[in-house]
């Protein structure tokens, strides 16, 4: 048997125990004759990136290869690699299969194999193995299984490495198995000490130690997860070098006694002991050390008798003090950047010797052995180093590897689709650089994995670009704490992914449909639209802006938010004021479509028009963009963030006053919200690039109104408190809502400090003749005070209402271009552009122009079809002034019946609508409460219920959920309070909201909901946090979209609805100067087992395909997860 001992214990040992045999080696350690005998034939029993190095050094040699694989492994590259492949280890584990030495045996046998090589990992230091080689008349490619034995064995190593004369550290003479033994070394040679797994290595059953207080505690962890791994539980311990160097020494021996050095590496970059990046030669090294360590290293090697390669470890201290660690009797993952440097073929020389060729044969003596250069390599794993480097498992959807000059790669399993499992070592692939000096080395490999495509699975590549671009590591200032001591390595940039997750966006529509629901069955239009153009800057202070990837178009013409920006909200409400032409509002890019097309126009076509907008409509009052429903329906329906549109729409129109619907205490929601929500809210919108907050409260509820005037006030913008308007004020008959009602409310909202009014109409109810009255009301109460009227053209009088209030002394009215306008939608730009034109109220705007931005939104709009409200709706209707309906309600509520069945009785429901209207006490109706009477109508349609017959039931039914909520007063108190008796048989016993719903809610802890987010949604932003206060759920399935399709909103509109059409070739801009070629090829008819369908595509003249799980196929499947 072998016993390994210290020195110290050595004498007695032998005198005690002669039939015990000890690891001396003398001088007759080497054959002093060797044979030559070629080898015609190697197996390697190994898997993976060594097995294929393996594999290439053969085919140069002219040597025949063998490889063996798994089950798990059939299709893995490694067997494709060589000449010959076996299956071994039929239904064992994985890992099993590669550690079966007689079916290895076997093989070799009867092939005809004459050597085998082990690799690293496995079996390669497992003196049994090269044994049972030998024995089966086989040659071991490495040392012979005596020293393979003792080098594996950390104590005799240790012993060796003391005869020899190497440097070792203070440590136990030999394996430590109690508590007890652990203290009393630890008492005796003072801490910190290590303690090292007797038995195994790779960082298993490791720790450092630096209390005395917690010797047991960390002795007992560190034996049982030896005894996990390595099956004894023994403990190795040592006094602990603080900030050391990991250097080894790669050394190479002939059968005849030849050892030679090829310089060292340095492995210090370790993740719990774990190599990660190595580099050779070891910068920053003097040469002294250099010089004795590897000496040092060669008189060990020769002392043992050993052949073949191996590496001899050490650990260097700050003052280049040197100390053993361990010998590797194999050869190493890193053994590449030791070939880069120095020119040998490490494993061709492995073969070489073990066919009996000596060093000097191979031309290898010390002397013309001389490094060149620096070499680093990498490796790249399937492991997330944003999760703690948890394994990733699946099909490689992409892989592109980096190459160029002094890139030498060294694959795995790196090609598309392949698979990978949880069963093996994470190793994807090895990155080799080398250049004339360390920096230079740094920026190829940096390039190299920066040029990397790798999908479906996480690489460590982000880990590693952090790495190689710390300064300290540049400079080759290493030691082994170096990753623990810069926890900025863990801060990665996202890796974007566009394009295949664009691609799995696609395939999901091709596979299962459309992703945003369609309301109608007709297809998008198949063209695209005519952008009008704009004239560009050929300056050379333009062409200079190309050159830096700005816009080259020339600048557009100031507007008002130019005297927003450098005087503030007052000065602009003074400007608007003192004009006298009538002011335009365009709503094309919010409030049209939501009336038309049920809000689903996208930023795709809306930024594509914006640069034209900016250009020739400066004079513009404000354009609105945002808020109202467009926040929720970009989240929802559409997949895109509203926080980017706006940011991009400000970027190509500067000059223009951007204008948004805040709901007041609701923000962009249908609920109430704590306040420090809403101000967060207005803050965050000013900062992307809102100016102008219209402010509303559905209710028209004072005390929620001055909420969102203040938070939107105090954010910086400028405050459009709104009036909601409904009734007659022209009909003396309703008292209700009569002229004092309206202009009693615009005093509070001037004595509350409006920067400008709105009257906001919402359903169009405003006539010709009311507009008057209460235009001129107000104007003459409010002469210093801009006044902006906004409406819908339900009824068809829109424009003529329009002008009548510029006639009564409005500012500012609302219009939609022209191929947007009428109907629900706000009255026609062009038709008030050219009413007024050469009066004294002339907007200044060139009907050619109209008619050009016009044009764009009549192609455009085709697109939406699926959305047309004029699929139902041919034309206005004025039995709006019976229903009230707001006019961006009315396309959502004809969208809903038809979704719901109800689409033949949506004359119904409008009846309905009045009747809900009138039981809920005529309330104001917008946002949000103009949902709980939609609500409330269908609720009636579908239950065919009339108003008698709710009220008369109202105890037992089952009112929906918006409906309760407004009784409760969960959106304020609407003017001349609630319904009853209809109030307490709804609510009962229900808990009652009194006063200013959002003055009873809790601020809203923004850091814990960000840290909440984050921990399913690492890379969200504060843009992110923000709607996910508002629409939670909505917000998280529009974060699970982002990250699994990617950048939707570049789409095409067509493309993005319905999917594009097999073979049909198509361009996806991503970002300035990058543009993805795609073509659709196919869908397999055939699914996977998974009930997944494959969907090929081209995408830049490559094949990608990815996996789509078919829905709709999978629920006759009978799928078992294992």
């Amino acid at each position: 048997m072998f016993i390994p001992v210290a020195q110290s214990a050595f004498r007695a040992l032998k005198q005690s125990s002669p039939r015990v045999r000890i690891f001396l080696i003398s001088k007759n350690a080497y054959s002093s004759q060797v044979e030559y005998k070629p080898i015609r034939s190697v197996l390697v029993a190994n898997r993976g990136e060594i097995a294929i190095r393996v594999f290439r050094a053969c085919t140069e040699l002219g040597i025949k290869s063998v490889a063996i694989y798994s089950e798990q492994d059939k299709m893995h590259m490694h067997r494709q690699k060589a000449d010959e492949s076996y299956i071994v280890g039929k239904g064992l584990p994985p890992v099993e299969a590669y550690l079966n030495i007689p079916e290895i045996i076997r093989v070799c046998k009867e092939n005809d194999v004459d050597a085998v090589h082990p690799g690293y990992g496995f079996l390669s230091e497992r003196s049994d193995f090269a044994q049972a080689v030998i024995d089966a008349g086989i040659r071991f490619i490495g040392p012979t299984p005596k020293v393979v034995q003792q080098m594996g064995d950390k104590v005799a190593a240790r012993v060796a490495a003391i005869e020899a004369g190497v440097p070792i550290v203070p440590g136990t003479d030999g394996p430590v198995t109690t508590k007890e033994e652990a203290m009393e070394f630890c008492k005796k040679h003072g801490l910190p000490v290590i303690f090292k797994a007797a038995y195994g290595g790779g960082g298993r059953g490791m720790r450092v130690v630096r209390k005395m207080d917690e010797v047991e505690e960390m002795f007992q962890r560190a034996s049982s997860e030896a005894k996990a791994a390595f099956g004894n539980g023994a403990m190795f311990i040592e006094k602990f070098i603080e900030r050391p160097r990991h250097i080894e020494v790669q050394l190479l021996g002939d059968k005849a006694g030849n050892v030679v050095h090829l310089f060292e590496r340095d492995c210090s970059v370790q993740r719990r002991h774990q190599k990660v990046v190595e580099i050779a030669p070891a910068p920053r090294l003097p040469q002294e050390t250099r010089d004795k360590m590897t000496e040092a290293a060669v008189r060990l090697a020769r002392h043992v008798g050993y052949e073949n390669a191996g590496t001899v470890e050490f650990l260097c201290d700050e003052s280049g003090n040197f100390y053993f660690i361990e010998v590797n009797a194999r050869l190493q993952v890193e053994h590449t950047v030791t070939e880069e440097i120095t020119g040998i073929d490490l494993v061709q020389s492995q073969i070489r010797v073990a066919e009996g060729m000596t060093l000097p044969e191979l031309g290898y003596t010390q002397e013309n052995i001389q490094p060149r250069g620096y070499a680093i390599q990498c490796r790249v794993t399937t492991e997330d180093p944003a999760n703690d480097f948890q394994p990733s498992t699946g099909r490689l959807e992409v892989f592109r590897s980096g190459e160029g000059m002094g890139i030498r790669v060294d694959s795995a399993s790196g090609f598309a689709g392949a698979i990978i499992s949880p069963y093996y070592d994470s190793l994807l692939v090895k990155i080799i650089s080398h250049a004339s000096d360390l920096q230079s080395s740094a920026a190829k490999m940096n390039r190299a994995l920066r040029e990397f495509r790798i999908r479906g699975v996480k690489t460590n590549i982000p880990f590693l670009l952090n790495v190689l671009e710390n300064q300290k590591f540049l400079h080759g200032v290493l030691d082994t704490y170096f990753i623990d001591e810069h926890p900025q390595l863990f801060k990665f940039r996202i890796s974007q992914n566009r394009a295949q997750k664009l691609l799995n966006y696609i395939g999901e529509v091709l596979v299962n449909g459309p992703q945003t629901p369609l309301a109608t069955g007709l297809k998008p239009a198949d063209i695209t639209p005519h952008v009008p153009e704009v004239p560009l800057d050929l300056s050379p202070e333009a062409i200079s802006r190309e050159e830096r990837g700005e816009a080259k178009v020339t600048e557009p013409p100031k507007g008002l938010r130019h005297i927003l920006k450098s005087q503030g909200p007052e000065a602009f409400a003074k400007e608007v004021r003192s004009r006298k032409n009538l002011m335009l509002m365009d709503t094309s890019f919010r409030d049209a479509h939501q009336s038309l097309l049920a809000t689903r126009v996208r930023s795709h076509d809306l930024l594509k028009i914006s640069p034209y907008v900016a250009h020739k409509f400066n004079n513009l009052y404000s354009l609105e963009n945002w808020g109202g429903a467009t926040f929720d329906v970009a989240l929802r329906f559409l997949h895109e963030c509203p926080w980017e549109r706006l940011e991009e729409m400000r970027k190509r129109i500067p000059n223009i006053p951007f204008q948004m619907l805040l709901r007041g205490a609701n923000a962009v929601g249908y609920t109430s919200y704590p306040d420090n929500v809403v101000h967060k809210f207005c803050e965050l919108a000013v900062q992307t690039g809102m100016d102008i907050f219209r402010v509303f409260d559905s209710l028209n509820y004072l005390p929620n109104l001055i909420l969102g005037m203040e938070a939107a006030g105090k954010a910086g913008g400028v405050v459009e408190a709104a009036i909601s308007y409904t009734g007659d004020v022209s009909d003396p008959a309703r008292t209700k809502y009569d002229l004092k009602y309206y202009t009693n409310l615009a005093d509070e909202l001037v004595k509350a400090g409006t920067h400008v009014l709105c009257i906001k109409d919402m359903a169009g109810l405003l006539k010709p003749q009311a507009a008057k009255l209460l235009i001129t009301a107000i104007r003459d109460k409010h002469p210093d005070v801009p006044i902006h009227i906004h409406t819908h053209d339900t009824s068809g009088a829109g424009v003529a209402s329009m002008l009548a209030c510029a006639e009564a002394g409005a500012d500012v009215v609302d219009t939609a271009v022209d191929s947007m306008s009428g109907m629900t939608s706000q009255p026609s730009m062009g038709a008030v552009v050219a009413s007024l034109q050469g009066t004294p109220l002339d907007t200044e705007f060139d009907l050619r122009d109209v008619s050009e931005y016009s044009a764009y939104w009549e192609q455009t709009r085709t697109l939406y079809a699926p959305f047309e409200c004029t699929t139902t709706m041919k034309s206005g209707n004025a039995d709006v002034y019976l229903n009230e309906i707001p006019g961006g309600q009315y396309t959502n509520l004809q969208f809903q019946a038809f979704s719901l069945g109800l689409g033949d009785f949506f004359e119904d429901v409008k009846k309905a609508y009045r009747e809900a209207n009138l039981l809920l006490g005529d309330i104001i109706k917008v946002t949000p409460s103009s949902k709980v009477v939609g609500d409330l109508a269908q609720f009636m349609v579908q239950n065919k219920l009339n108003a008698d017959q709710v009220l008369e039931r109202a105890e037992e039914l089952s009112f929906p959920k918006s409906v309760v909520e407004f009784l409760q007063g969960s959106i304020g108190i609407p003017h001349g309070g609630f319904p009853e008796p209809l109030r307490s048989r709804v609510l009962k016993d229900m808990p009652r909201v009194e006063g200013r719903p959002g003055a009873n809610l809790a601020p809203l802890d923004f850091d814990k909901l960000t840290k909440d987010l984050k921990e399913s949604h690492p890379h969200i932003s504060e843009r992110d946090v923000m709607s996910a206060a508002l629409y939670p759920a909505v917000t998280e399935d529009f974060l699970y979209c982002r990250e699994n399709y990617g950048p939707v909103d570049k789409l095409d509109t067509r493309i993005f609805l319905t999917g594009p059409k097999v073979g049909e070739e198509f361009e996806v801009a991503i970002e300035r100067g990058k543009t993805l070629s795609l073509k659709t090829l196919a869908m397999a008819e055939d699914l996977t087992p998974n009930g997944e369908r494959e969907v090929f595509f081209e995408m830049n003249g490559q094949l990608r395909s990815v996996l789509i799980r078919d829905k709709e196929a999978v629920k006759e499947l009978h799928i078992h997860p294992k």
